[in-house]
């Protein structure tokens, strides 16, 4: 069994994708960050879709060589063959949607690291591990890495896997048009059409659109230049046909594309081409190597590359395989998919990074109880909140399943601080204590203050919220959750949502799930909900089943402690571990609560009340651990 489905091998960059849309690149005042480069977004489009994806490429060593490294190992692939360069560079592309049928982009690949790609970067053992291998076009426009590309394909038939390329024909690329005409997809030249033609018959699979054939069979007539290609290889020949989907060739090539295989195409509206045909890659070798019959890697691939024209970017486009499911089973529903909430729920829930199966949250995010404290200042506060940071990070001690909960108006420093080291971090907006809800003033009133914050905070949101509060209060709590839960899928922000019945009314197994409900039918989708401990696995039941019912790809639920003792903790914990949704706990005051008194007050050195808060911390986490294994 090989430990590997498919490695590809080639181009790796950062995309800079133009936020606005239908102006000239000229005039796009902000950029999102993508990895990208044609064999970069297919080994992330295959892992989406299950496969076990590898990369060979090269990258800098620096800032941007790393994302792509770390945002490739978020997305499930093997990073074993990314190899870092430390003399150049990671490309860089600039890219922008005008309107449907123009795409400006830019390539920033002088000297850039993956160009840089040689024959001692591919290792044969690593090449043993693929059922497949796949190539694409622009690493043979170079002596060097053709060199690396044809040893890595050689190995790959010599250890019996399977080999593609993606034809990915980029005229700038080649040399073949200046840096102003990166949107150009042919140019006719002689040279290239004589270059891939001597590597063509190394291939059991090709795929191209008509005009990356044209080139490929020196013809601009599709028929033709299919036959000149089959007259070099017997590989399976895929055409894509753009809207009209795309046809499989296994034998002679016909008199007309309409007499191939093909498979069912999608009528949707085209946002953003760029990336579409490595979405149909994706979806396409998913199905090749999956042993399905082309019509159905047809169907496939049409789908992901249908995601992928609807959506802004590349690779955050393309669909996880319950996503592709659920399309496939569904069907269009509005054209613009990007604007389908039910799809766009199912993406944007099964394709999260992070595996959080076990959540010990350490929660200091309190404000108006730090502030009540004898001896507290701002700076006092601040300054403890870093303390708090380093008894999490002691406790964790790099491990996964740890965080913290953390605000940027009080504890600023500790917040920055824990960027990058493995820690969950949620950060409240909540004005502490308000009913109706009001928010942090960082926000700003339009909420745009999301836009400064970190991809990896999860934005927490504290409602007192009943089901018997009267309707002016309701609308007016309901209306600022509402718009925060859009303004953080705006910007690409996880959302905790904690509720806390109790302090408004009384509760009974039913409270709870009522609010759920009503927040799912506000059309409101918590990554996390944060609940306060019940008394009763009833009121569990109910309230996971209300969060399944309605969202079964969830991240999960945390129990929070309301500055209950450790004992009563250590109780409602047993009872909590027992349903699997709940998958850890967000304590403060009962961690925090002795030692911030002692070292606000004079009586703590900083050493001592780490020391007390890392006891208290490792022995909740020593309770959740033992009622979770116990389950």
């Amino acid at each position: 069994m090989k430990k590997l489905d498919v490695i590809t091998i080639g181009r790796s960059s950062v995309d800079l994708y133009g936020a606005q849309v239908g102006g000239r690149l000229e005039d796009m005042g902000s950029f999102q960050k993508y990895i990208g480069g044609s064999p970069t977004n297919i080994a992330a489009g295959t892992a989406r879709l299950g496969l076990k994806s590898a990369l060979i490429t090269r990258v800098g060593d620096e800032h941007m060589g790393r994302f792509i490294r770390e945002e490739l190992a978020r997305e499930g692939v093997d990073v074993r063959g990314v190899k870092t360069d430390p003399q150049r560079l990671t490309a860089l592309v600039l890219l922008g949607i005008r309107d449907e049928s123009q795409f400006p982009l830019i390539f920033y690949r002088e000297n850039c690291a993956d160009m840089a790609l040689c024959e001692d970067d591919i290792d044969p053992g690593f090449i043993a591990e693929a059922r497949a291998v796949v190539a694409t076009g622009t690493h043979l426009s170079h002596p060097r890495t053709e060199a690396a590309v044809l040893k890595a394909l050689r190995l790959a038939r010599e250890a019996g896997a399977q080999t593609a390329l993606d034809i990915d024909y980029r005229p700038n690329l080649w040399g073949l048009a200046g840096h102003g005409d990166g949107e150009s997809r042919f140019i006719e030249s002689a040279a290239v059409t004589a270059k891939l033609q001597g590597t063509l018959h190394l291939f059991d699979l090709i795929v191209g659109t008509e005009e990356e054939f044209h080139i490929a069979g020196g013809s601009t007539d599709t028929i033709a230049a299919l036959r000149a290609v089959r007259a070099v290889s017997g590989a399976t020949l895929v055409c894509k046909r753009g809207p009209m989907g795309a046809v499989a060739f296994t034998g002679a090539i016909p008199d007309t594309l309409d007499e191939g295989q093909s498979g069912p195409g999608f009528p949707i509206e085209v946002f953003n081409v760029l990336g579409a045909g490595d979405g149909f890659m994706s979806g396409l070798l998913k199905g090749w190597l999956d042993g399905e019959a082309w019509p159905v890697a047809l169907k496939y691939a049409n789908a992901c590359g249908a995601f992928a024209v609807s959506r802004h970017g590349c690779t955050p486009a393309y669909p996880s395989w319950e996503e592709l499911q659920f399309f496939l089973g569904r069907g269009v529903v509005e054209k613009a998919l990007r604007k389908d909430a039910a799809l766009e729920q199912v993406h944007w829930a099964t394709n999260r990074h992070k595996d959080l199966s076990t959540m010990r949250v350490f929660a200091f995010d309190h404000r108006m109880q730090l502030e009540a404290m004898e001896g507290a200042t701002p700076k006092k506060i601040g300054a403890f909140k870093k303390l708090c940071l380093r008894a999490a990070l002691q406790v964790s001690a790099g491990r996964a399943g740890y965080g913290v909960l953390c605000d940027s108006r009080l504890g600023r420093e500790a917040l920055y601080q824990a960027a990058g080291t493995g820690l969950w971090i949620g950060r409240p907006v909540e004005w502490p204590g308000s009913r109706p809800l009001s928010l942090e003033p960082e926000l700003g009133p339009d909420f745009g203050g999301l836009q400064e914050w970190p991809l990896e905070h999860v934005c927490k949101v504290l409602c007192f919220y009943h089901p018997d509060d009267t309707p002016q209060m309701k609308a007016e709590q309901e209306a600022t959750v509402v718009r925060l839960f859009h303004a953080c899928r705006r910007n690409r922000l996880e959302m905790l949502l904690e509720v806390i019945p109790s302090k408004v009314g009384p509760v009974d197994d039913e409270t709870t799930a009522t609010i759920i409900q009503r927040f799912y039918d506000l059309g409101v989708y918590p990554d996390w909900w944060k609940l306060e401990p019940f008394a009763t696995d009833a009121a569990y039941e109910k309230a996971c089943a209300a969060i399944t019912r309605n969202d079964p790809h969830v991240r999960g639920v945390v129990v929070l402690g309301l500055d209950a003792p450790s004992e009563q903790l250590a109780a409602s914990f047993a009872l909590a571990a027992r349903h699997p949704l709940v998958k850890g706990f967000a304590v403060g005051r009962t961690i925090f609560g002795e030692a911030a008194r002692g070292w606000l007050g004079g009586a703590l050195s900083d050493e001592a009340a780490v020391a007390m808060m890392v006891e208290k911390y490792q022995g909740l986490c020593a309770v959740w651990d033992a009622a979770r294994g116990s389950k």
